[in-house]
């Protein structure tokens, strides 16, 4: 799949770990140079530190991923790599969504 972001392509994918080594270690990167957004699309349900709500795991995971590329593409290197902030962004981002809907700001 391909997104616009900001006017530059990025292909979107989801994958296993299997087929992406790099999700070894994250569930989901922004390689800001490949113009390429990855996800994971599988996760092990019942392992000792497994997540209960493996789709809101995912749908966070897709809206980080994502805001890094947006930070990356409007000249936000510094915020493109502040994982505190992203973090904070993406979790808070439907949240902020319903109160702009709700005012008719969007």
């Amino acid at each position: 799949m391909k997104l616009d972001i900001l006017g530059t392509v990025y292909d979107y994918q989801e994958t296993t770990e299997k087929e992406d080594t790099r999700l070894c270690e994250a569930d989901g990167y922004c390689d800001s140079y490949a113009k390429k957004i990855v996800v994971k699309n599988e996760y092990i349900e019942n392992a000792p530190d497994s997540i209960q709500d493996f789709d809101e795991l995912k749908r966070n995971v897709k809206r980080h991923e994502c805001i890094h590329s947006f930070m990356f593409e409007s000249g936000n290197r510094e915020w493109a790599e502040d994982e505190k902030l992203i973090d904070w962004i993406a979790w808070q981002f439907p949240k902020m969504l319903k109160v702009f809907n709700e005012i008719e700001a969007i």
